[in-house]
């Protein structure tokens, strides 16, 4: 059974017909349309409703290619993405065009069952333009949002790099009056050995200068401190981090477990991993520091497999979010009230510089920071 095709010249009636409602079509799709910002222009939307107008009418003449379909849908595309127009509004004015041209087809006076492969002409235009727009639209935005991205990354390098010039001037002027005074206080500890408070005064310079080297690793330019890898017992740096912060525990009434009987070593530079678990247990202080209505623990939990010694230094403290937890590890983000945000970033590098891992979970009962370092860690 045949299927009732229109003539050639059934085609040119159409086209015609198209040609005389042009201004009434442009003129309710105009109408419609969803306009989502004052900024929108609304000229260039009516000149870009003509050319999908005038291809339609090309398509039912048989003159036109799909280079003219795609040509035409990624120059709509870039000005509806350069205009940040919603994807979403653009579909839906498109086949609000479709929705338009279709009915007025069916206004042409040609038989019904004759139209029936016009409308599936139109369908498929209208569809292709669709596809070819919102694929350009698509990528034109993927490049946009890459660019922004090495726009962030690249500002965040920069802030990192002014931040490691400052701690190299901060350090140079600072350092220096810092070592006098250790170096006369340990002269006043031997020759006054019982001399009062000359151990608390040590203990407090000897955190200064740990805060001080943390500045020193916030930028790579300055990380560059020459490692030196040995054998370390871990449980040797987790009894001295704790020997060290005695007294700060011991004033916060903290009560702190260890589960620590393990003669694993591991290869790596014990200053900066004395570093990592020092922040860690004071971050874990801290942590405690505000909390009045529960007996304040930290426990600290140091194990080994086969490949891997893990460390975990948990506390009871208030939970951090989910939130949180996604930054806690990036460059300048604090939860403390005066924190710098640098603190576990740098551990993260050391860590990481070890070819190990850190990580934290935080529950409503325990936060734990976990650090994971190869047992054969070669540099």
């Amino acid at each position: 059974m045949e299927t009732n095709v229109p003539t050639y010249n059934g085609y040119e009636k159409l086209a015609q017909f198209l040609k005389n409602n042009e201004s009434t079509v442009l003129d309710l799709w105009e109408k419609s349309i969803v306009v989502s910002t004052d900024e929108d222009d609304k000229e260039l939307i009516r000149k870009n409703g003509f050319l999908i107008y005038q291809l339609i009418i090309d398509s039912i003449l048989d003159d036109y290619s799909d280079d003219d379909i795609k040509s035409l849908a990624h120059k709509v595309a870039q000005e509806r993405a350069d205009a940040n127009i919603n994807i979403g509004d653009f579909v839906y004015n498109v086949n609000l065009g479709r929705s338009l041209i279709v009915k007025h087809i069916i206004k042409s006076g040609i038989l019904l069952d004759e139209l029936q492969p016009i409308i599936d002409l139109v369908n498929r235009q209208f569809d292709r333009f669709c596809y070819y727009a919102v694929s350009k639209y698509t990528e034109l935005k993927d490049m946009k949002l890459k660019e922004i991205n090495l726009f962030i990354s690249q500002s965040h390098k920069d802030r990192l790099s002014i931040l490691g010039q400052m701690s190299s001037s901060f350090v140079h002027e600072f350092r220096n009056p810092l070592t006098s005074v250790m170096g006369f206080v340990k002269l006043l500890k031997a020759e006054h050995p019982n001399m009062p408070y000359l151990d608390i005064i040590s203990k407090e310079l000897e955190q200064l200068k740990f805060r001080i080297t943390q500045f020193l690793h916030t930028s790579k330019m300055n990380t560059v401190i020459e490692s030196r890898i040995e054998t370390i017992t871990i449980n040797d740096i987790l009894e001295d981090v704790v020997h060290f912060l005695y007294p700060s525990i011991v004033d916060s009434n903290i009560e702190v477990t260890t589960n620590m009987n393990l003669d694993v070593t591991v290869n790596g530079d014990r200053n900066e991993l004395k570093q990592v678990f020092l922040n860690l247990l004071i971050n874990a202080v801290d942590a405690l520091s505000e909390e009045k209505e529960k007996k304040r623990k930290i426990n600290i939990i140091a194990a080994a497999d086969l490949d891997n010694i893990s460390v975990s230094i948990s506390n009871n403290g208030a939970p951090l979010s989910a939130d949180e937890i996604k930054l806690i590890f990036e460059p300048f983000y604090s939860t403390k009230n005066l924190g710098t945000g640098i603190g576990l970033y740098v551990c993260k590098k050391i860590i990481e510089s070890h070819h190990g891992t850190i990580n934290c979970i935080s529950t409503d009962d325990l936060t734990t920071f976990q650090v994971m370092l190869p047992i054969n860690f070669a540099s």
